[in-house]
């Protein structure tokens, strides 16, 4: 998953205003107590991090 397409998912789901916040203060579990904006960082996958975020937004499979 590209940079671009994995950006523009959060802003689906997490809407314009809130999206680049919550990337920048949630820290999530699923990605070993980092925030999206950490991981991407630390050289985490996309996709693995896209993961991450369904599982921690309980959404629904066809986000996934």
């Amino acid at each position: 998953m590209r940079l671009t397409e994995f950006w523009a998912r959060m802003e689906q789901v997490l809407g314009a205003g809130y999206y680049a916040s919550w990337a920048h203060d949630h820290v999530l579990s699923e990605l070993g107590g980092r925030t999206v904006e950490q991981a991407l960082r630390d050289g985490e996958e996309t996709k693995a991090v896209w993961r991450a975020v369904v599982a921690n937004l309980g959404l629904p499979p066809r986000y996934r």
